[in-house]
């Protein structure tokens, strides 16, 4: 019965999913068009740095600065695209870059922000 009930709120779901707002959304219409800036062989990255709710904000300020983060982060030749700051979620990050620049944001990450944040 319990899987019964679960499949059918699952299909009314999707049925909402792929009604008029979802169908809508990918109508010819209203997807933009690339800008210049998105052809030009760059990627757009988004990375959530979901913050370490065991801290304060001076505990996590203080991690980062000891990591280097701010030193770091964004390495040279990435354009942050947005910086977001979510409450409940941390910060969101967009970043554009060439693609070889992915390894360098990586490892930024990695050694800065690990341990105050989660990706």
């Amino acid at each position: 019965m319990k899987r019964r009930v679960s499949f059918a709120v699952f299909a009314v779901f999707l049925i909402c999913l792929f009604s008029a707002g979802f169908a809508q959304a990918q109508s010819p219409s209203t997807i933009a068009p690339l800008s210049p800036a998105q052809g030009d062989g760059t990627m757009l990255l988004t990375v959530f740095l979901r913050h370490d709710q065991a801290k304060n904000l001076n505990e996590i300020n203080d991690q980062l600065w000891k990591n280097g983060y701010f030193d770091k982060f964004p390495p040279e030749g990435v354009e942050v695209v947005s910086w977001t700051v979510a409450m409940g979620i941390g910060q969101i990050i967009t970043l554009r870059f060439p693609p070889e620049k992915l390894r360098a944001i990586n490892v930024a990450l990695e050694q800065g922000a690990w341990g105050p944040y989660r990706t």
